[in-house]
């Protein structure tokens, strides 16, 4: 892939490639959560796919995209989780090595996900500049290829293919919910919705502890993500300089979500749907909820980003 902003071409060059290693994840509906909406949602679950997050996507695309002189030493990059896993995935379906800088504080259940899949964990202080500092001794030390989390065509074609399925299967949608962190979802969602389906507007939800990409969005302008304070962990980096441009051009929307708003739809989608969600992935139900009104008779998506949570410690 040569754009930096991937094509119509690359998302299903992406889709092609990474058919043979993921999940084509279900869309279920919910009547219950309709009727408290007075919406029809229908859930794109990428809580059931490989790895338990649409991360599996992008990772898959990106390795299987390199040619093997640029693997021969391996991958590497720094997470805190959903991307850490699905990179060691697809590195050993590839048969090479990932090398996964990870905070400190990372959950258990996502150090034994990486750990399961083969990565090889180096852990660092939970700050950006240790996470980048540590990264960059790793990269210099294996001489490994890094494979940045969502700032990279690649990996953007292949979290667009999440929104490609959901279309096929629901082409009748109003309106295409993501959350955004670093935007990896979300471009590759609006890039897809303007590709493939000329009338579904892309929105974005985020936490209102977190909301570096709404403040960015309505400022025009990149502000970063300084000490977020959000129990969606995968929702608290900052937008990347591939990102950034493609969601102020083609994303609606973005709108937030409290922490009591987002426990309480997780919980909702626990209970009503009877499947498990991390709290990354009810954000956007929880920010459609507080803004219900203005989705009345509308046909709405949303793509449930993950299902990797601590069952021993839950927020409720």
């Amino acid at each position: 892939m040569l754009h930096e902003v991937p094509g119509k071409e690359d998302i299903l060059l992406a889709s092609d490639r990474i058919k043979p290693f993921i999940h084509r994840t279900a869309v279920l509906t919910s009547k219950a959560i309709d009727s408290i909406a007075g919406i029809q949602i229908f859930f794109k679950c990428e809580n059931f796919q490989k790895a338990g997050a649409f991360k599996a996507r992008g990772a898959t695309n990106a390795v299987f995209s390199y040619s093997d002189t640029e693997l021969a030493n391996g991958v590497a990059t720094h997470s805190s989780g959903n991307h850490a896993a699905a990179l060691s995935m697809a590195a050993s379906n590839r048969g090479i090595p990932a090398y996964i800088v990870m905070p400190s504080n990372s959950s258990k259940v996502k150090i034994a996900a990486v750990e399961s899949y083969g990565g090889i964990i180096t852990f660092c202080e939970p700050t950006l500049m240790a996470r980048e500092e540590t990264l960059a001794r790793v990269l210099s030390k294996e001489n490994a290829l890094e494979v940045h989390p969502y700032n990279n065509s690649r990996i953007i074609a292949g979290q667009a293919t999440a929104c490609l399925e959901l279309i096929e299967d629901s082409p009748e949608l109003d309106v295409i919910m993501a959350p955004v962190g670093g935007g990896g979802l979300l471009s590759g969602t609006a890039l897809t919705s303007f590709f493939f389906s000329g009338h579904s507007k892309v929105i974005a939800a985020e936490p209102a502890g977190a909301n570096d990409a709404y403040q960015s969005f309505y400022q025009k302008k990149f502000i970063p993500s300084i000490d977020p304070q959000t129990i969606a962990d995968g929702l608290r980096t900052s937008l990347g300089s591939i990102t950034f441009p493609i969601i102020l051009e083609k994303v609606s929307d973005i709108l937030l979500a409290g922490e009591g708003d987002i426990v309480s739809a997780m919980k909702l989608i626990w209970e009503r749907m009877k499947i498990i969600v991390e709290p990354s992935s009810a954000v956007p139900l929880a920010a459609l909820l507080n803004h219900k009104k203005d989705f009345r008779g509308l046909k709405v998506g949303i793509i449930l980003s993950g299902g990797n949570v601590d069952l021993s410690d839950l927020p409720w």
